[in-house]
């Protein structure tokens, strides 16, 4: 069987990247991603600079088409109006749209990376590629009154950047957060335990002796802010205000697309069901961590034959348990039987698991030299779009598009869809604020063990015993410590943590036995976890998202040849640590199988636990889907403006946790509202009618008669319906 290599290393040469066998368009995105590389990760923001660049991509292109619709010229996007004034018809369409689409991404780009660590390398790149088309850079004109086709491009940019200021993305004061504050006070990771923690449910910041993000940038400060807390009011592409719930917390309306409800919670006065759910999550991570060695004598048939072909998904945290192998580590995959395109069964392929698992966490990790989540499925896409084996014809039919009509359209398609997953995830990352393993393993390591209550160190919330993985050190221990001062405490058989990687070129940290208060994730000490809250996985929303572009634009839910592969050197392709031990060859039968592949690798990584990452998934499938069909009308000519106006929105407060009333609360008066309360079950535990006479925005609902549990909150107000899960706690 034909093997195919998914080549997603960094372009050698500035000749490489102008590459003459490809569009127009593919050129400004390869400078894009380059772009990306050498700035600081921050995933929200890149995957607004790759939506924003390819609306100046696809709307240079779709001006002069006589179906297409533009995006922004001509019309009114969430309020902002780009008026536009037609232009001559010109004999060469293609040369005139490739000058467009070059003006406007040039400036849009030059503007977005100005403040760049590496701005003058980044310009440098751009201005290259403007000399290598023919352009002149020194070309500003907005007017393309003369049917200047650079000045169209020129004034396509102007209003795209000037859209930009205006979109909720708050980027005129260099995207700082204007709400949010952490509740916890800071962790020091290189000090044992979490002693200072206040909410074991909320996200805590990470104090470093020096933070390097993962595109391998020093940051100014050593304890990172939360990165994009208020980003789900950012103006996004396909997002529905039917979708939009808003959640009210210390005086701010934090604004959430396809809400998945409150993730488990922690209570150590009643440690059963949601905090149960919260033992197992986090748990779950620390048995994963055990795997992380080439020492594992574990061997895993790695192809498609065993990995991938995931037949469903769990829709409640309960169900998480049976989805996931807790002790050998993967999901319910069952594999494919043969390949569709070679009618073969696939070759198996055996490694050892755990070089398996430390190349998933760090190929999917996206660093160093990191073009982000959203980037990084951009290089899939060239990959796909490069292959021999693709006929570019739109969802798999009808004639065989142009590289350029081709480039501009994926790249509109997948860019939609990668921006609103991150104004997806981020809006319910900043509400929700959630807790990440780091912290939520050290915290339960705290408080001890909670397997023996007539045992030493017994609390309900501490962490579950389990032989030769989870244990009490005694006085025998190697970890006993000078006048036995850590006997009874709770130790982990995992990854060692960074401490024990001397040199990462040739040391690795293996698995052994350590006090659990000193857990560290599968990541380098200058890094540790990424700086904001867990729920929900920004790598599994992302992904999900642009697997369902990816099988939806090719019309194939698989990768050219029936397989992508990429190749991991044996002991050249880790950066925590030497390795692997073997060459690792990482291979998906589908695109749906490299997303899942890409959520396992953040529970091996130690960067999120099961709860964050299926709901990341499901409501991935949904962006990408609607990213799809709403471009696709696009493409058919069939949009005229996109309106922000707002309809009547919802937020529900005190949330996550319930204890008594609640208070529904409106964005403007209504008249009359009817709310339904069910059980999980489907039974209606609550109904009740209030009226306001258009004067009111806030009416209280008494939940005393509920019982502890999680409920759906059903909302009619003024004809229009929302719903919301919501938990009672006791």
């Amino acid at each position: 069987m034909r093997i195919f290599t998914v080549v997603l290393l960094l372009l050698a040469s500035v000749g490489q990247l102008f590459a003459q066998q490809h569009s127009v368009a593919r050129r400004w995105n390869e400078v894009l991603l380059e772009a990306i590389r050498d700035d600081y990760a921050r995933p929200t923001i890149h995957a607004r600079n790759l939506f924003h660049t390819t609306i100046a991509l696809y709307d240079g292109w779709a001006i002069y088409d006589p179906v297409a619709n533009p995006y922004i010229l001509g019309k009114v996007v969430h309020d902002y109006d780009c008026p536009f004034n037609g232009i001559a018809t010109p004999t060469d369409i293609q040369a005139a749209q490739e000058v467009t689409m070059s003006y406007a991404a040039y400036r849009v780009l030059s503007h977005r990376f100005a403040n760049s660590p590496d701005a003058v390398q980044t310009q440098f790149r751009f201005d290259t590629l403007m000399a290598n088309l023919g352009y002149d850079i020194n070309y500003t004109s907005t007017n393309y009154s003369n049917n200047s086709y650079a000045a169209l491009g020129n004034y396509l940019a102007q209003n795209i950047i000037a859209y930009g200021f205006q979109d909720g993305a708050n980027e005129g004061e260099g995207y700082e957060n204007q709400h949010y504050l952490p509740l916890n006070p800071t962790l020091l990771p290189v000090y044992p335990g979490n002693p200072d923690i206040v909410d074991p449910n909320r996200w805590q910041p990470l104090t470093l002796q020096i933070y390097i993000d993962q595109s391998g940038h020093i940051w100014p400060v050593n304890t990172p802010a939360f990165l994009g807390p208020e980003w789900g009011e950012v103006d996004a592409f396909a997002l529905s205000d039917d979708d939009l719930t808003l959640h009210y917390r210390d005086g701010y309306d934090y604004q959430i697309h396809h809400d998945p409800g409150m993730p488990p919670q922690m209570d150590t006065a009643d440690v059963s069901g949601m905090a149960l759910q919260y033992k197992w999550t986090f748990e779950l991570v620390a048995r994963w961590s055990s795997q992380l060695t080439p020492d594992d004598t574990t061997v895993w048939d790695i192809s498609p034959a065993s990995i991938g072909n995931v037949q469903s998904y769990p829709t409640s945290f309960a169900d998480h348990p049976s989805f996931y192998d807790v002790e050998n580590g993967g999901d319910a995959g069952i594999g494919h039987a043969i390949n569709p395109v070679t009618g073969q069964p696939y070759t198996p392929q055996l490694v050892k698991r755990g070089d398996y698992a430390r190349v998933l966490a760090e190929f999917w990790a996206d660093g160093p030299q990191s073009e982000t989540p959203p980037g990084h499925w951009f290089t899939i896409l060239n990959y796909v779009s490069d292959h021999p084996l693709v006929e570019k014809r739109y969802m798999g039919t009808g004639p065989i598009l142009s590289d350029l009509e081709w480039d501009v359209k994926s790249y509109f398609t997948m860019a939609g869809a990668v921006h609103d997953a991150a104004v997806t995830a981020w809006g319910i990352k900043g509400y929700y604020d959630y807790i990440r393993p780091i912290s939520a393993i050290r915290f339960m390591a705290d408080l001890g063990q909670s397997t023996y209550p007539d045992s030493v160190h017994y609390h309900p919330a501490g962490l579950g015993l389990v032989a030769n993985l989870i244990e009490l050190v005694d006085s025998a221990d190697a970890l006993a410590g000078t006048n036995y001062v850590n006997v009874g405490k709770v130790k982990l058989n995992v990854w060692r943590g960074p401490s024990y990687v001397g040199a990462p070129a040739t040391d690795y940290a293996g698995v052994g036995w350590i006090l659990a208060e000193n857990w560290w994730p599968y990541q380098r000490p200058s890094f540790v976890t990424p700086p904001f809250a867990g729920y929900v996985s920004g790598h599994s929303t992302f992904s999900r998202a642009a697997s369902e572009v990816m099988t939806a634009f090719t019309g194939d839910a698989y990768f050219p040849g029936g397989m992508g592969e990429f190749h991991a050197p044996m002991n050249e392709f880790l950066v925590f640590e030497e390795g692997p031990s073997e060459d690792v060859v990482l291979q998906w039968a589908t695109y749906r199988d490299a997303s899942d592949q890409c959520s396992l690798s953040r529970i091996w990584g130690g960067i999120h636990p099961p709860a964050d990452d299926i709901p990341g998934r499901l409501m991935g499938i949904e962006i990408g889907t609607e990213a799809f069909h709403l471009a696709n009308t696009y493409f058919e000519g069939l949009v005229t403006d996109v309106s922000a106006e707002k309809e009547l929105q919802l937020a529900v407060y005190p949330n996550p946790s319930i204890t008594g009333s609640v208070s529904i609360r409106m964005n403007r008066p209504f008249r009359q509202m009817d709310v339904q309360v069910f059980d999980m079950n489907g039974k209606r535990c609550l109904s009740q009618s209030m009226a306001s006479n258009g004067n009111s925005e806030v009416v209280a609902l008494s939940m005393n008669d509920l019982s502890t549990g999680l409920y759906l909150l059903k909302v009619n107000a003024d004809g229009v319906d929302f719903s919301q899960r919501i938990s009672i706690m006791r």
